[in-house]
């Protein structure tokens, strides 16, 4: 799966590159052939249904599986819940846009667009910070996390505070700027933010955005690193499994290097573009690290697959139940499976 998602974002980004080299830029639909058309609208159609599938995986593993939910566990459903939404609405919708190069929806679906798709992927990375922060208190002040009483109040009010965040941060700009400006810079056969030029707003959403998530992250991975490391050294055993704290940190890492990777071109391109009003950066490059974020969404529920295994084992029981050998549910050890075929996925 994680070969055909590959596949599938090399011919996005090759398709695009090739368009833009030729047409400078142009709309898909003036320069490829129908063929051609097809192909590229199939790719970024199958990115789409991988995003989907991938995160309704998940979601249908957390409410399976009375074994996922930790209050902890709650973060990472939260942020399946905000990638599932960036394939249901995000993607389908700019698909018609990204190949005819003009928007065909309306002002109001225009709005309502980009509103939920600076909300999704904004969420997503609250997420990530706050699966980190989780992390960081589970591991450095573990008696008093573990302490803490096992409701879901204080999880769901932080997941509450995270998508009310990210609200804040951009919705009110694409909704009311041009009612406080007076005027309008979209085309009407457009679909971008009022804001896309405005480099002074597009630095202050970026900082919060992406540069402080990821100071953030990268500081709490850091000092669970060193936690780990000086706990092994003063060889402590006292409420600490060095194994599984291991495995948590370098669970986080992928996630976070993944996320890095993803964010880091969009949030850099779309500060220069700003600064020079869009004149210095090729589209080609700005598409592609557009569809990276997406992107990122996509491979998220695949991390949870390879980084954690009770995601592993819940995902096996919904996909292949009869390929499971294991004498007591329970025992993360006693689980083995092999690759499973259709008939084991009904």
């Amino acid at each position: 799966m994680l070969l055909c998602l590959t596949w599938v974002v090399l011919g996005i980004v090759s398709l695009i590159a090739k368009r833009d080299a030729a047409s400078g830029g142009g709309a898909a639909i003036d320069f490829f052939s129908l063929g051609v058309l097809v192909l590229l609208a199939f790719l970024m159609a199958l990115l789409a249904l991988v995003t989907i599938l991938g995160n309704v995986l998940v979601i249908l593993a957390f409410i399976m599986d009375r074994n996922l939910r930790h209050r902890s566990n709650y973060y990472f459903l939260n942020l399946a819940i905000s990638d599932f939404a960036v394939g249901a609405f995000c993607i389908p919708l700019y698909i018609p846009y990204c190949l005819t190069g003009k928007w065909h929806l309306g002002r109001s679906i225009c709005k309502l667009w980009l509103a939920l798709d600076y909300l999704l992927c904004t969420a997503s990375v609250f997420n990530i910070v706050l699966i980190s922060y989780d992390r960081f208190l589970s591991v450095t002040k573990a008696v008093s996390y573990r302490a803490q009483p096992g409701t879901t109040s204080n999880p769901v009010i932080k997941m509450v505070a995270i998508w009310v965040f990210a609200f804040l941060l951009y919705c009110p700009a694409i909704l009311f700027w041009e009612h406080v400006a007076g005027y309008s810079v979209v085309a009407a056969d457009q679909c971008h933010a009022e804001f896309f030029d405005n480099w002074y707003f597009l630095l202050c959403a970026s900082t919060l955005e992406f540069f402080v998530p990821l100071l953030s992250v990268t500081y709490f991975n850091v000092h669970i690193f060193h936690n780990i490391q000086r706990r092994q050294r003063h060889g402590s055993t006292q409420d600490y499994q060095p194994a599984r704290h291991k495995k948590i940190a370098k669970s986080l890492a992928i996630i976070v290097c993944v996320f890095a990777i993803c964010w880091a071109p969009y949030t850099l391109l779309m500060i220069i573009r700003g600064a020079c009003k869009g004149t210095c950066v090729h589209n080609t490059l700005y598409e592609i690290t557009f569809w990276l974020l997406w992107i990122n969404s996509s491979l998220n529920p695949f991390l949870y697959s390879l980084c954690h295994v009770k995601f592993r084992m819940a995902f096996m029981k919904i996909l292949c139940p009869k390929k499971l050998q294991s004498s007591d549910p329970h025992c993360e050890k006693c689980w083995s499976y092999k690759p499973c075929s259709l008939s084991d996925m009904t």
